[in-house]
């Protein structure tokens, strides 16, 4: 259907096409595309474009932020809404890059009244109706295809605000249950909480273990980086994340063995 925003986009895809070599070389920098089919990187590609001009990808604390890293960036946050849509990270403008960790120094009131002030380092952060912050160093360390992937896991927070606070459970579509994700999820969690407080050694990154919105974005790294392992975890689990993203990373990789590494930290 006709409208003006779908006309401004056309528009700006026939008026501001990617360079076909920066394209291609910031896709060997992403080997979360390997197995794209013509027709999906095809689609990746616009929704790239249109990120990249709806979006202000900015550099912080002295890093020399270029537009090479900008479609790195831009790539890994635009394969989680494929087949989404762009609509899905509307509401805010901004992607911050620092050059490494970063101390945000927040305030914050829990449940009882008190104030805290976050002061941790951190790789990344997104805040509800904010900007997305990323350390650049951190995204350059992971998205290597070992299960870890900096930015699909503050783009999944960002999916997971859509309807508030993130909670690990995004809005779900038509097709989908929230009963039914809370029925797979809730004991996931449960399960891979208890693993990581006996010190097992997990598949999944430990750090799924902080909150449900940690365990829904690690687990979105997870699926599109190591699928096999996400499904050999669990394939409930994997298989509400295909009915979510509309996409099933195992197909496109075929029968490959995914094996995971530690996060750096």
């Amino acid at each position: 259907m006709w409208s003006f925003r779908n006309w401004r986009r056309a528009r700006v895809l026939k008026r501001r096409p990617l360079n076909d070599n920066d394209w291609q070389r910031a896709l060997v920098r992403v080997p979360l595309t390997r197995g794209f089919n013509v027709d999906e990187f095809r689609r990746l590609r616009e929704l790239v474009t249109l990120f990249l001009h709806e979006k202000s990808i900015e550099a912080a604390g002295g890093v020399m932020l270029d537009d090479a890293m900008r479609l790195v960036i831009a790539i890994q946050a635009c394969v989680p809404i494929l087949n989404l849509g762009l609509d899905c990270y509307s509401g805010w403008h901004a992607v911050i890059v620092y050059p490494q960790q970063f101390r945000p120094q927040h305030e914050y009131v829990d449940e009882a009244d008190v104030v805290h002030v976050d002061d941790d380092w951190k790789m990344g952060e997104s805040w509800e109706h904010g900007p997305v912050i990323l350390s650049w160093e951190d995204v350059q360390n992971t998205g290597t295809g070992d299960g870890f992937n900096l930015v699909i896991h503050e783009f999944a927070h960002k999916l997971d605000m859509l309807d508030g606070s993130p909670n690990g459970a995004p809005p779900m579509h038509a097709n989908m249950d929230i009963a039914a994700w809370s029925r797979v999820f809730t004991p996931a969690y449960a399960d891979f909480c208890q693993r990581v407080d006996r010190g097992e050694d997990t598949e999944i990154d430990p750090y799924a273990a902080e909150s449900p919105a940690e365990f829904f974005a690690v687990l979105s790294e997870a699926f599109f980086e190591i699928p096999h392992t996400v499904q050999r975890v669990n394939s409930q689990v994997y298989q509400q994340l295909v009915l979510y993203y509309r996409q099933d990373p195992i197909s496109r990789l075929g029968a490959n063995v995914s094996t995971p590494s530690r996060r750096a930290t």
